[in-house]
């Protein structure tokens, strides 16, 4: 009866040894993921205003810090609507309630933490649970706007050669960039509200700013390779006179053709990642039903 009592209380404790360094371990994974997401971003975004001179060399201290601080502890509100704007949330008036929220949440599940475990738990495994709960109220809004960021990015660009078709077809019959642009801003209303958005704005943009300035805020707002070739193909037809309509069935023609030789790389990558559930649900718990009589006899000390 004692060595029973004993081993139980031996179990309970590695338990709980497990379950808080399995909380630790996900925390600071769940850290380490969202901060090489944001240097990512930021090193992809310098790299095209870097061109513009947009980072002044002559930013003090307190400016360095604040342009390299985490989006995720931001409360910045323009910087809010424009991560609202670019995962597709284009009414964004009640952005300003976002960071207040998120750590509402944080405070308010803590407290809730707190109040069911009581004095059953100790007070590490409250701890890594409030952690645990911290860093989800923290991270996962950000993440689900970074990945509807990344899908409107993909979506628009899988939509581009289209536009380019559409563009070039009224290019064709005589109509100007500018007019080409606000024509479909109005006509693509009813096939794709994204892309009409964007062409919208686009226009808007150059109508103020100038067609140049505008592509450019295109290219921040939708950094991926196939506008990047959109916009220097436009921008490179503005300088030299060009004749605009070849220019754009051929690069039509290409984002098609790269975008399909993507497609055929994923799919021959699919048997290398096949092997991974393979590994995960067929080997690994097979090593652990051979190894786990054995590690089972010797937490409870028989041999």
């Amino acid at each position: 009866m004692v060595i029973n009592e004993r081993s139980s209380r031996i179990m309970n404790s590695q338990t709980i040894l497990f379950i808080e360094l399995v909380s630790v371990f996900i925390g600071i994974s769940l850290f380490l993921w969202l901060l090489v997401q944001i240097l990512l971003q930021r090193k992809l975004l310098g790299k095209y205003l870097a061109k513009h001179k947009e980072f002044n060399k002559d930013d003090n201290v307190f400016d360095k810090v604040e342009r390299f601080l985490p989006s995720v502890a931001s409360n910045d509100a323009d910087s809010i609507e424009r991560k609202f704007y670019s995962a597709g949330l284009y009414e964004s008036k009640y952005a300003h309630l976002y960071m207040p929220v998120k750590y509402l949440s944080a405070a308010i599940g803590s407290g809730i933490i707190y109040l069911l475990l009581g004095k059953d738990s100790s007070m590490t495994t409250q701890v890594a649970l409030m952690c645990i709960w911290l860093v989800v109220c923290i991270s996962i809004p950000d993440a689900i706007l970074s990945s509807r960021k990344k899908a409107l990015e993909e979506k628009l660009s899988g939509q581009l050669p289209y536009l380019l078709d559409l563009l070039a077809m009224c290019v064709h019959t005589g109509m100007t960039i500018e007019s080409s642009l606000s024509y479909l801003a109005k006509e693509m209303q009813g096939f794709d509200k994204d892309l009409a958005h964007m062409i919208a704005r686009t226009n808007d943009r150059a109508n103020i700013v100038g067609l140049e300035p505008a592509l450019d805020e295109l290219y921040v707002r939708v950094p991926t390779n196939e506008m990047r070739s959109f916009v220097m193909t436009l921008k490179q037809s503005l300088h030299y006179g060009s004749s605009i309509y070849e220019i754009l069935n051929t690069l039509a023609a290409d984002i098609r053709s790269v975008r399909l030789l993507s497609l055929e790389e994923k799919v021959g990558k699919l048997a290398a990642k096949m092997s991974v559930p393979l590994i995960l649900f067929i080997m690994i718990p097979v090593v652990i039903l051979i190894a786990a009589p054995g590690v089972m006899r010797m937490m409870t000390g028989v041999y």
